[in-house]
């Protein structure tokens, strides 16, 4: 299941996802646009920093994240759309340039991704204690970022896809995921989950990834909230100008 948390003041509160609360020492949310302090069109909970918003209230916004998750660092990555994996051991004190996926076994330490409208993939294995979390649109899913993030897992730190749990966040949804260019853009595997005329599951897609490698059906969770129809999230399809959601996992100190 997926569930919003309780609001206890009014910070931030985000959504989780039942499956990864299996483990103690994991900590995650999935966060949509309120509780933050940025004006519109970035309102409120804005965490991205190359969309026209202020640098100062985006370090606050993501001070907000840190704390409601009680996590000592919060290590976001300066997407690219690509398939590079980055095993974080520290702070790095700033975005990490050119990646679209974070690995660690470091407790206290939140890996960020920032989205309006592609997916944040989190995963959690509770043997190793590692987490990992990839940044996948429709470039990463060709690009299978996925199955980077799962292997890189391995060989960081032993992880077998078998144990691992994984979920699915908030994004464009098989109702708004059109693609008029798919012949050109998407591979031919792809159009098993055409859905209508132009229009691809991507969650489905996700699912179909992330069994293949390795991970096991039941232990696969996809939130099924499109970002693009839902108003407490960000979206880039729906709006253009706008800001990003935070998607985070990590470990508690």
């Amino acid at each position: 299941m997926f569930m919003l948390s309780p609001a206890v003041n009014d910070g931030p509160h985000p959504f989780y996802f039942d499956a990864l609360s299996c483990g103690e020492r994991l900590t995650h949310g999935v966060f949509h646009r309120h509780g933050g302090v940025s004006p519109s069109p970035w309102d409120a909970l804005n965490v991205g920093l190359a969309v026209g918003d202020d640098a100062a209230r985006v370090a606050e916004n993501r001070q907000r994240i840190k704390q409601a998750l009680g996590l000592s660092a919060l290590v976001g990555a300066r997407q690219v759309h690509g398939d590079r994996v980055a095993v974080v051991e520290n702070d790095p004190g700033a975005d990490i340039d050119g990646v679209d996926a974070l690995v660690t076994d470091v407790p206290g330490i939140g890996l960020m991704i920032q989205q309006a409208d592609c997916q944040a993939v989190l995963l959690f294995d509770p043997v190793r204690s590692a987490v990992g979390i990839a940044h996948s649109g429709w470039r990463g899913s060709v690009a299978n970022i996925i199955h980077k993030t799962v292997a890189a897992m391995g060989e960081a730190f032993g992880s077998e896809p078998r144990d691992m749990y994984a979920a699915v966040s908030p994004s464009l949804g098989p109702c708004c995921g059109e693609f008029v260019n798919h012949r050109q853009e998407l591979p031919d595997a792809f159009r098993a989950f055409q859905v209508q005329e132009n229009h691809f599951d991507f969650w489905a897609i996700s699912r179909w990834q992330l069994e293949a490698a390795g991970i096991r059906s039941e232990r696969i969770s996809v939130a099924g909230i499109c970002t693009v129809c839902d108003p407490r999230f960000f979206s880039y399809r729906r709006d253009k100008i706008t800001g990003r959601n935070a998607s985070v996992i990590g470990l508690r100190p």
